[in-house]
């Protein structure tokens, strides 16, 4: 077997085994492909005796579910694959799962994921349009051909469990509280959407970026490690969070598609809630990255969406309380006698090392470094000034000035209970951290640092498929 990644490591040999044994090809060819989120991804050709070339697709992962505390695990997303093989919804072929590792094989589809890539509007409209029918005709697949032992009724029980989850995630192995997440955690038990609706199949983190399109149609719908069963409006939830990620023409108008491909109301309400768990989610993500860091993983990139999620999740927690998002944060600072050497490794990265590399694997990890070091900058130059804004913030909070940001945010996260729910100086608190955290990597960021949710239909006053 031969590989080629972009770093020192390459398939473990129970994983190059395992897809001998499955594949019976004399000879494999591995390539770790850029990005895949949580997981490795890697496209394998397997040259069979007669010379033909089986066309793959790996997902793999290092972790230890009994060491991480994730429920997540590759095993349980590939019983969605298995669910909804011969659907309505076009997923891969599912091949193998390995028996004791997290390993998952399937055909591979061809595709683009990026859907920022599309230019022609009337294509990109017409994909958009065919996703909402393809979100629909999930939510009409029978959730008892999945085979995982998890509440699929009533709705309430559904949510229940799937906040639980989450909870379980968040608090593995006694992490320091963060006060974010048990203000979003608090909220989210409290304000459970009251209503009688049939569970479906929720994908969990939908939309753009998470299918494959190909000469003007949508060829496969990907990552289906956060499905479960509950409410369809929590993947029009999870859309609008994607859809700052990667835009994705009008949102209002991408509603109005699953009104009329489902036959189902949109409850803006209720998208409103599943938008907030949704960000609650991939911030407690980001929070288990950070206790769990891997040093070779794709750290750039993580740091710019946390940063973006953290910021949408204190806003999402502040339409509820009627606070506007934009609390302006100024942060003064001067460059340091440092500043050259900042400098110099990022136009080295560009203009030397990424150019020199031909392996798009290593182009964007160094590109990622290039981030770390330009928010790097940023906290040598303004990190202080952020630390006394926000060290301002708790004091006005708590009634004491802290001695450190630490101690003040676990001294805030003890306090945090259903009680607190009604005291909206603790999202005050809230904005103004995620909005100096955002300023600190803003120059990291690129477009995201601008990036807001999508007007919903309630908030517009006119329609536009325009973006």
């Amino acid at each position: 077997m031969t590989d080629q990644h972009g770093t020192t490591a390459a398939l473990p040999e129970a994983i190059r085994s395992w897809l001998q044994e499955i594949t019976r090809a004399a000879r494999i060819h591995a390539r770790r492909r850029p990005g895949g989120g949580r997981r490795e991804a890697w496209l394998i050709d397997a040259q069979q005796p007669n010379g033909t070339v089986q066309s793959l697709f790996l997902r793999f992962d290092h972790s230890n579910p009994a060491a991480t505390g994730d429920p997540f695990t590759l095993n349980r997303e590939a019983r969605f694959y298995a669910a909804l093989q011969n659907t309505g919804v076009p997923v891969p072929r599912l091949l193998a799962c390995h028996p004791t590792l997290q390993a998952m094989l399937c055909e591979r589809v061809e595709g683009q994921a990026w859907f920022s890539r599309l230019q022609d509007e009337n294509t990109r409209l017409a994909i958009a349009r065919e996703f909402m029918r393809k979100l629909a005709a999930l939510h009409r697949v029978d959730p008892a051909r999945v085979q995982i032992d998890e509440p699929r009724s009533p709705l309430r029980r559904c949510v229940e469990a799937d906040i639980a989850r989450w909870e379980s995630l968040y608090r593995f192995a006694d992490p320091p509280k963060d006060p974010t997440i048990e203000f979003g955690l608090a909220w989210l038990k409290a304000n459970i959407p009251d209503v009688d609706v049939d569970p479906v199949i929720v994908q969990g983190d939908t939309g753009p970026g998470n299918f494959l399109y190909s000469n003007g149609r949508i060829t496969a719908v990907l990552d289906w490690e956060l499905a479960h069963f509950g409410d369809p409006m929590a993947d029009l939830g999870w859309l609008a969070l994607r859809a700052v990620q990667e835009p994705f023409t009008c949102f209002a108008d991408r509603l109005a598609d699953y009104e009329k491909f489902s036959g189902t109301t949109v409850d803006l309400d209720r998208v409103r809630y599943y938008r907030l768990l949704a960000e609650f989610k991939v911030v407690v993500l980001g929070f288990r990255r950070t206790i769990e860091a891997d040093i070779h993983g794709e750290v750039g990139n993580t740091l710019i969406y946390e940063t973006l999620h953290n910021t949408l999740l204190a806003d999402a927690l502040a339409e509820q309380y009627g606070l506007s998002g934009e609390i302006p944060v100024q942060l003064d600072g001067e460059h340091t006698d440092r500043q050259w050497l900042y400098d110099t490794i990022l136009a080295q990265l560009k203009d030397i090392i990424v150019p020199a590399t031909n392996e798009p694997f290593a182009a964007v990890r160094g590109k990622g470094l290039a981030r770390i070091v330009k928010y790097l900058r940023e906290i040598d130059r303004r990190g202080l000034a952020a630390e006394q804004q926000e060290l301002d913030a708790l004091e006005k909070v708590l009634g004491r000035r802290p001695d450190t940001i630490d101690e003040g945010r676990r001294q805030l996260a003890d306090q945090i209970d259903q009680d607190s729910l009604t005291n909206i100086d603790i999202v005050g608190y809230l904005l103004i951290r995620a909005r100096l955290q955002h300023e600190l990597m803003r120059p990291a960021m690129g477009v995201l640092a601008s990036r807001r949710f999508d007007p919903l239909p309630d908030e517009l006053s006119t329609r536009s498929d325009t973006r």
